[in-house]
């Protein structure tokens, strides 16, 4: 597989799991009335971008997440005060459609004047002084405001993101993680049809000097029982027989060849567990029915308990840096699944779209999770938190998490550099 092929892959691996996730905000945002002003995908500089709608749609250059802008999230159009001159266009309803800020003497088909009263939120008129007459005109909801050549939608207090309710806000913001997981399980479900499943253990392969191959094991040998009890194409029985079973001997009846063999096998103690330094595999078949929704939930049950317990050591700083992976690293991993085949890449993308999700649950500031955790304090204490006292918190977390980001970045170019 050529080096172009694995990046194509690896890019278009990232941009399904960050637009499906920010798709998850964005459609139901749109379904509770909300102006959306933006989604994008990537963070920093523009490199494209339309408009269709009310929404602009952008890809910018730092592939490391995305974002939905939501109509009264943050300060996002230039205060209009009284005594301020501008210039106003109408439809044939005498409605505003359009509001310049500057460059008056340019604009062609308008009326000019002296503000008087303006709301642009909830009573959307405007009161201008014409040459010494006071005049009011109705705004229209989707009018424009330009200024310095950017036309920007105004949102009506209905259409903000905090006009909404508590339930429908809070459903804008947990269904991007939600689509996550949705992604993940759909993916699983076809990583079983794909693969099938197995109808045996067999080792893939014996690491030289380790206690498998001390012990007598052999590539190919398929696994009967483990101290009498049968194995069959349970993998994770003989996993967990092995890791509880450091420094005790085991007996093994495996299949050589056609041939059956008892083996006397000591796991090593290895990282805190029993550990023989063997791969396993097995043969397969096509999957039933029944068994790619059980293959599928027990692939999306263990990789979220794997999950929870490295996000659990993280809480508890049970890591060193080097543990830690940021953009460089999850796509040269990414890079490595791409060249194992589409099923490993399949399967590994279900992994990352599961662990973004549950990643963004984390009441951590900046995270969909810390906004859920705001919501849930304004539905206990009646009114919601001081907006700025939030936006403060959020805008301290991501800065933290930038931070972080720019350190594991930094590490894993040096991982890359020392090979």
């Amino acid at each position: 597989m050529s080096a172009i092929e694995v990046g194509l892959k690896v890019i278009l691996l990232f941009f399904v799991l960050v637009t499906i996730h920010e798709w998850g905000h964005f459609y139901f945002a749109k379904r509770a009335g909300i102006l959306v002003r933006e989604f994008a995908i990537g963070f920093g500089p523009k490199i494209f971008s339309y408009k269709k709608g009310e929404t602009r749609y952008t890809l910018r250059i730092l592939p490391i997440g995305g974002f939905v802008r939501m109509a009264g999230e943050d300060p996002e159009i230039v205060q209009v005060n009284p005594g301020q001159t501008v210039a106003i266009k109408l439809n044939k309803q005498n409605d505003v459609t359009s509001l310049y800020l500057d460059q008056l003497d340019r604009r062609s088909n308008v009326i000019m004047g002296v503000v008087e009263q303006i709301d642009l939120e909830r009573a959307l008129r405007i009161s201008l002084d014409v040459d010494g007459e006071k005049v009011t005109y109705p705004i229209d909801p989707q009018a424009m405001m330009v200024t310095k050549g950017t036309e920007t939608q105004i949102a009506p207090y209905d259409r903000q993101f905090g006009s909404k309710s508590v339930g429908k806000r809070a459903l804008a913001i947990v269904m991007g993680p939600v689509m996550n997981f949705i992604l993940a399980i759909v993916l699983f479900f076809i990583v079983v049809i794909m693969s099938g499943v197995f109808t045996n253990v067999k080792l893939d392969s014996v690491l030289a000097g380790k206690a498998g191959e001390k012990a007598g094991l052999h590539k190919g040998d398929v696994i009967i029982s483990i101290d009498k009890q049968p194995i069959g194409d349970d993998r994770e029985k003989m996993v967990t027989a092995i890791q509880s079973s450091a420094g005790k001997p085991m007996t093994w009846v495996i299949d050589r060849a056609g041939n059956p063999l008892t083996l006397q096998v000591t796991p090593e103690m290895e990282d805190g567990s029993g550990k023989l330094g063997v791969v396993i595999s097995g043969d397969r078949r096509s999957a039933t029915l029944g068994e790619v929704f059980t293959g599928t939930y027990d692939s999306v049950v263990g990789t979220t308990i794997g999950i929870v317990t490295g996000l659990q050591k993280l809480v508890m700083l049970q890591f060193k840096l080097d543990d830690l992976g940021g953009p460089v690293r999850t796509a040269q991993v990414s890079a490595q699944f791409a060249k194992m085949g589409l099923s490993s890449l399949i399967a590994w993308a279900a992994t990352l779209s599961l662990y973004l999700g549950i990643f963004n649950l984390l009441p951590i500031p900046a995270l969909d999770g810390s906004r859920l955790l705001f919501m849930g304090l304004e539905a206990l204490r009646g009114k919601p938190i001081d907006p700025n006292r939030e936006s403060m918190v959020h805008f301290v977390g991501f800065a933290l998490l930038m931070l972080l980001m720019v350190a594991v970045t930094y590490n894993d170019i040096l991982r890359l550099i020392k090979g």
